[in-house]
């Protein structure tokens, strides 16, 4: 409230100047809105304060959350069996662990739902949960790809599948705006990007890639070698040796019954001579 000595002596026009009419032709309501006018200055709209009577600075915007790379596909249409084997393979975890730790991006590979329909029937239920897992891992790539730079990729692409190893590479060729992937089961064509933003790329892909270890006969195991027959006795003599001991006999015998048919021989033409 204004002090009394404002509402008496400063009032917009001083009262003194006031016309002994006007003054009392003058409502009550008008003379409290000159006094109100008078005496109220004006001032910017009202903040909340701190308890110590500080302007409360404002909040600070909330950083983007990690792309939801599901709702992506989502969004797109036709990848509900993809998505499916994201989450039940906690792939899609991985994808959002590794947007968050690196600096390299990610592409990912998204077959859509007819193209898994154009499977063998049985083909997903014949692979292990371990293979599932690898499947998936196998459509990603762990670096963001533009589809500029797949007309500079080198051979073999590495994908997420085998970890830091490499052993489920890939093959791309590109031939102008045609990008094609080949995994020594698979071709197929990639399409335009579902979804890029410098971090991420999200491209359609007509087939399913199948990993060319998955139908790879593995290599028969050796077999056991067959143990060593233990050393006979120094005092036991051995099969062979009883059979070389017979022929040395044998071959004794045969030089005496020569030698003594060459001795009658001898006799015998010595007699007739």
């Amino acid at each position: 409230m204004c002090p009394a000595s404002s509402r008496i002596r400063n009032p917009i026009i001083p009262h003194e100047n006031w016309p002994p009419a006007k003054l009392f032709s003058l409502s009550c309501q008008a003379i409290k809105d000159e006094i109100l006018t008078s005496c109220i200055p004006s001032s910017p709209p009202l903040r909340l304060l701190h308890p110590d009577c500080r302007p409360v600075p404002a909040a600070a915007p909330a950083p983007p959350g990690p792309t939801n790379v599901t709702a992506i596909l989502e969004k797109a249409g036709q990848f509900t069996t993809f998505i499916r084997l994201l989450q039940n393979t906690k792939v899609a975890d991985q994808i959002t662990a590794a947007l968050n730790n690196s600096n390299q991006g990610l592409t990912i590979l998204a077959p859509t739902d007819s193209s898994f329909s154009n499977l063998k029937p049985g083909t997903l239920n014949s692979f292990t949960d371990e293979q599932k897992v690898q499947l998936i891992q196998f459509h990603i790539l762990p670096s963001f790809f533009s589809p500029s730079q797949f007309q500079a990729a080198s051979n073999p692409l590495r994908t997420q599948a085998g970890g830091s190893q490499g052993s489920f590479p890939l093959n791309v060729t590109a031939t102008g705006n045609s990008v094609n992937i080949t995994t020594g089961v698979t071709n197929a064509t990639v399409g335009n990007p579902i979804y890029t933003d410098g971090q991420l790329a999200v491209y359609q892909v007509d087939q399913v890639l199948l990993p060319l270890s998955f139908f790879m006969t593995p290599a028969p195991a050796p077999a056991p070698q067959k143990p060593k027959k233990a050393a006979r006795s120094a005092d036991a003599p051995s099969g062979s040796d009883f059979s070389t001991t017979a022929d040395s006999s044998s071959a004794i015998c045969l030089s005496k019954k020569v030698i003594r048919a060459m001795s009658c021989a001898m006799l015998v033409l010595a007699a007739f001579t």
